[in-house]
């Protein structure tokens, strides 16, 4: 990363950082205690701790309880937190680098990918292909790459006119086009709408400790390159011009910002389905709370996104149990309102 001595704006606070931390290890407890059964949080507190750091506290559980906590409960929070993490993270890059407080992790195509990628998957495995549920994750990934491929061929058929417009433009090509096709695929399907949906409205009734294992590296890969390069965005905030003065590359940053944001919007995506508002709500809250450096925003947003999910998840699965509401509408039902507060704020603070 080049040297920006000139630029250096207030950096990430501890006491944020460490308060986001305390938050989230709150809500993996309470996540993991909680649900149709409910067990003790002490109990799954001393449960974790015991495992992770070789203790030998009582917990109490019986081997019963402790098979909820590590088959079915915990699996569940870590795929939360991770997706949560990821797509928080994202929004904020996306944010950063397209100086939009409203921009998206799923805004070059990568929800219409995976949508057509999960859509295609199914409506082959009805037509009595051999296919194991297991690949749905694989098939929605390389749905959500494809489409981000064709994203960036698009935009760059501008050639030296290439910007973050015609970034933007083309992610909406590709996304109407490729939700074109999955609703004709669907049309000339029906038996397959209501499987269809159920994975399009986000879901992590299907968590398991493969794909935890499965998403892991995008995530790490992904938060170690976008943290490493978060000064860059604070950089790009004021101008192309001012940032090649400060020695940045403007558009090769956004590109590297941008290519690892979205390749781990993808992994998100391929595992828990469509999940809106989450990259939208989390950074722009971090950003009302802890100030408008990039420095500060997105290892918060990291911590903030993985504790959202983690409690939406809660709510989706105890809020109308023993049945479970899709976490894309508890998303939507907390995010929606809060995205129209943005837009106001945002167009009344214009100039």
């Amino acid at each position: 990363m080049p040297d920006l001595p000139r630029f250096r704006p207030a950096g990430l606070r501890v006491t944020w950082f460490l308060g986001a931390l305390v938050v989230l290890v709150l809500v993996v407890v309470a996540g993991v205690a909680f649900g149709p059964v409910s067990l003790p949080p002490g109990a799954v507190a001393a449960e974790l701790v015991n495992r992770v750091f070789g203790t030998d506290l009582d917990t109490g559980l019986t081997s019963q309880q402790a098979a909820i906590v590590w088959k079915l409960r915990l699996p569940r929070v870590l795929l939360a937190l991770l997706v949560g993490a990821m797509l928080a993270l994202a929004g904020g890059c996306y944010q950063g680098v397209f100086r939009n407080p409203l921009a998206d992790p799923m805004l070059l195509g990568v929800a219409s990918g995976a949508g057509l990628g999960a859509t295609a998957f199914i409506v082959a495995r009805a037509h009595g292909l051999p296919l194991s549920t297991q690949l749905l994750p694989i098939a929605a990934f390389v749905g959500a790459l494809a489409a981000l491929g064709a994203t960036y061929l698009l935009g760059a058929a501008g050639g030296r006119r290439q910007g973050t417009v015609t970034l933007i433009l083309a992610g909406v090509a590709v996304s109407t086009f490729l939700t074109a096709v999955q609703t004709y695929v669907q049309q000339r399907n029906v038996d397959t709408i209501a499987s269809v949906y159920s994975w399009l409205l986000g879901r992590l009734t299907v968590a398991s400790w493969a794909e935890v294992r499965m998403l892991l590296p995008y995530v790490v890969f992904t938060a170690i390159l976008v943290l490493l390069r978060r000064r860059e965005l604070d950089v790009l905030s004021v101008g192309d011009t001012e940032a090649s003065a400060l020695g940045l590359h403007p558009k090769r940053s956004r590109l590297i910002l941008l290519l690892a944001a979205s390749l781990g919007t993808a992994a998100a995506v391929s595992v828990s389905g469509l999940i809106g508002f989450v990259g939208v709500v989390v950074p722009h809250i971090v950003r009302l709370l802890a100030g408008r450096s990039y420095r500060s925003i997105l290892p918060l947003s990291l911590l903030a996104g993985a504790s959202f999910l983690i409690l939406a998840d809660l709510i989706a699965r105890t809020v109308s149990a023993p049945a479970e509401l899709p976490i894309g509408v508890v998303t939507a039902f907390i995010g929606a309102p809060f995205f129209v507060l943005v837009m106001r704020t945002t167009k009344e603070s214009a100039p």
